[in-house]
């Protein structure tokens, strides 16, 4: 039961992670990930524990604007994943986690273009001072706003499949004879 709640508890935080922006939405991510690997060390091989943690490295890395570093969070999700995967073969969440995670060095990579062109088209000179900074403001909260809808889309998977892993089994059929 205890591992079940740092579970929850993890994926909580990595949903509200969503509402917070810049350092607040690091931070809480990385809290998340406290939790989750305080159950698996409570018990390694519990899979939604496993792809839980992968969602909060995935978001660490979208959540990074170095690509080498973001690439070592996709890694390590990938590795979540694939154990994940290992403890269940049969789960398609999984193995659709496992799937994406492959995409994400390329779609960060697009996100990190997409922010430099958007700064690049927003960098006609300026008349003082201010103006820089509200710019960089808006580039940085957009930033931040995808990267939060990418959080709460991870965050209402984990929702949904842990719901769906605690849901007790069907009754047995009757027979009517």
């Amino acid at each position: 039961m205890y591992v079940q709640n740092l579970i929850r508890w993890g994926g909580a935080l990595l949903e509200l992670a969503h509402f917070r922006q810049g350092q607040d939405s690091i931070d809480m991510v990385q809290d998340a990930v406290s939790k989750l690997e305080e159950a698996l060390r409570i018990n390694p091989r519990k899979p939604d524990a496993l792809w839980c943690l992968g969602n909060a490295h995935t978001s660490q890395g979208f959540l990074v604007n170095e690509t080498d570093k973001a690439n070592g969070f996709f890694k390590k999700a990938a590795r979540c994943f694939q154990q994940a995967l290992d403890e269940e073969p049969t789960n398609e969440l999984y193995q659709r986690a496992l799937e994406m995670t492959e995409k994400a060095p390329s779609l960060h990579q697009e996100l990190q273009k997409q922010l430099a062109s958007q700064a690049a088209l927003s960098g006609a000179p300026a008349a003082g001072p201010a103006k820089p900074a509200a710019k960089k403001k808006k580039d940085s909260d957009f930033k931040y706003d995808v990267m939060g809808w990418m959080v709460l889309a991870i965050g209402v998977i984990a929702w949904v499949s842990m719901a769906k892993s605690n849901m007790p089994p069907p009754p047995p059929p009757s027979s009517l004879k």
